[in-house]
């Protein structure tokens, strides 16, 4: 994947994407991944978090954070599902949501599951942002860091075990509609082909269990923090969920991952 200046992907004619520098955030990996495999040609640029030249990317896109997706003069997108959409949209072969309306309906509820608010990856960046603020935690990130994340995820003192519970939660129904599908003969989360939950949750993986340096370059204190003791999450984390994420890598997403 190559990455281009603003004003080059200002310029640029299609799709254009902007994604998270240097960190692997679950959306837009789900993203790059989904335009893997439906080959859709796209021009990119990167976001860097707390850049003062971002200021020119945020007037561009509406949004202080990545992905975003503009196509042609149409209004920019930024929610996972109008993502989801726009890709479908240009490329409807293969499909990643299924053609039965109820399964469709069922897999944008378990998808915001995991990336809506106060699904696993907004409950994580809560739990982050707790850490980071308790002062009795020694915590990798600093507290300016928990501030930011807290602001961004609406974080309240005393959210921590909330946000645990919501995790954990998330991680038994996966771990569960995982092995249900296995135990009919079903390789994915959703049935016989793979869809788009099925991308949210390998990426989103991340959050709680990154992928080995040689395969995720981030920095030493992000992993750490990624990987900052939960015994509740560790317990929710079935080693089958890990498999799941591993095979859609090395079928679907693509290694080592591109984050610069």
């Amino acid at each position: 994947m190559k990455f281009v200046s603003l004003e080059e992907a200002k310029q640029a004619s299609g799709l254009r994407l902007t994604f998270v520098a240097n960190a692997p955030s679950p959306w837009g990996e789900a993203v790059k991944g989904m335009l893997k495999t439906k080959n859709i040609p796209f021009t990119a640029t990167l976001y860097n978090s707390g850049d003062p030249a971002n200021k020119a990317l945020v007037e561009w896109t509406g949004e202080d954070s990545a992905p975003s997706a503009m196509y042609e003069d149409e209004a920019s997108r930024s929610g996972w599902a109008e993502i989801l959409l726009l890709l479908e949209r240009l490329q409807p072969a293969p499909s990643l949501i299924p053609t039965d309306p109820e399964q469709r309906a069922l897999m944008f509820g378990l998808s915001h599951e995991i990336c809506g608010e106060m699904g696993l990856g907004w409950s994580v960046r809560l739990l982050m942002a707790d850490f980071a603020l308790d002062p009795h935690v020694d915590y990798p990130i600093p507290p300016e860091m928990g501030q930011y994340l807290g602001a961004k995820y609406g974080y309240r003192p005393g959210i921590g075990p909330e946000a645990t519970r919501r995790v954990t939660d998330v991680l038994t129904m996966l771990s569960t509609r995982l092995k249900d599908q296995q135990a009919q003969g079903n390789r994915f989360l959703m049935g016989e082909n793979v869809t788009a939950l099925d991308f949210y949750w390998a990426t989103f993986c991340a959050l709680m269990k990154p992928l080995p340096p040689e395969q995720c370059k981030i920095m030493d204190v992000l992993r750490a923090a990624f990987e900052f003791p939960n015994p509740a999450i560790e317990q929710a984390l079935d080693p089958a969920l890990i498999e799941h994420r591993d095979f859609m890598y090395d079928e679907y997403l693509g290694l080592p991952m591109v984050l610069a």
